[in-house]
């Protein structure tokens, strides 16, 4: 059962920062042909030069043409969550251009609409990343090459999304082709620090001469424990308790209070963690 809800969680992950994706790419990315890489950049300028197909129908086209491709060079182990997810993303661009088809932008501000592109689909970027899962797409050609080559897939996606920008400059002018410029090198950026905001937990260190309360607070009241090392001061020579242990945010607060009361002279530090692995926590896999 807990298995079960573990994977509803996790496809509700997937299906709502999938969502944001595609409100990014067609409200934001698409009327100002904003071209910062991946299958939404090449179908942005391919419905430019064919004008008859729609840029909507291009991600189809592009997404599924690579899953296939996909589960050629990697057969049916071929990860499921990217076949979902790319999927889910063809289907929600073609339903938002059936029934709210756009003829220009939103606004008359570009850079605004730029900052919502790179912020809509860098939330839902990294909610899928969280789970694990990508949106397909050139990724997909990132996982080939780093197959059959020395290059790593970051590399190489650069590499992809870098020629997308460039061959805007050409299809679109210089003022389109700096913005998608610009939404390139931010991207990774606002990818990065959500990732980290998601995982974002607090290591607390505790040096103190009452260690039992706290130790009770931690297990009975907000259900974590902690590592307990005998160590001396060595101003004081005194024999102290220094306590090791990992917090949300909001626990760290109801800690850092109840410290104060037990034991005022309590030496605390707390530092920012995005990547703690092990139980309570994220799994630890490769």
């Amino acid at each position: 059962m807990k298995k079960v809800k573990e994977t509803v969680k996790s496809y509700f992950v997937i299906t709502l920062g999938i969502a944001i994706m595609a409100v990014g790419i067609y409200f934001f990315k698409f009327p100002n042909n904003f071209s910062t890489g991946g299958v939404s950049g090449m179908s942005t300028i391919l419905g430019e030069l064919v004008p008859n197909i729609s840029k909507a129908a291009f991600v189809n086209i592009i997404n599924y043409s690579l899953l296939v491709l996909g589960l050629v060079f990697f057969g049916r182990g071929f990860a499921f969550k990217t076949v979902y997810s790319s999927v889910i993303l063809s289907t929600l661009i073609a339903l938002f251009e059936h029934f709210f088809p756009l003829e220009k932008p939103l606004t008359d501000q570009p850079f605004l609409e730029l900052v919502c592109s790179i912020l809509l689909v860098g939330v839902g970027s990294a909610l899928l990343f969280s789970e694990r899962a990508s949106s397909g797409g050139t990724d997909i050609v990132a996982m080939i090459l780093k197959k059959y080559s020395k290059l790593n897939i970051g590399k190489a996606l650069f590499c992809s999304d870098f020629v997308i920008v460039i061959v805007s400059f050409v299809v679109f002018g210089v003022e389109t082709g700096i913005f998608s410029m610009l939404g390139l090198l931010s991207k990774a950026l606002v990818v990065d620090n959500i990732i980290d905001s998601i995982y974002l937990s607090k290591c607390v260190t505790i040096v103190t001469d009452n260690p039992a309360p706290i130790c009770e607070y931690l297990t009975h009241n907000i259900n974590r424990s902690a590592t307990a090392v005998k160590c001396e001061g060595v101003f004081t020579h005194k024999d102290k308790t220094m306590l090791i242990t990992v917090l949300t945010r909001s626990q760290t607060v109801g800690l850092k209070d109840f410290c104060k009361q037990v034991d005022p002279t309590a030496f605390i530090m707390i530092t920012n963690s995005s990547d703690v692995l092990g139980k309570g926590f994220r799994e630890n896999v490769g």
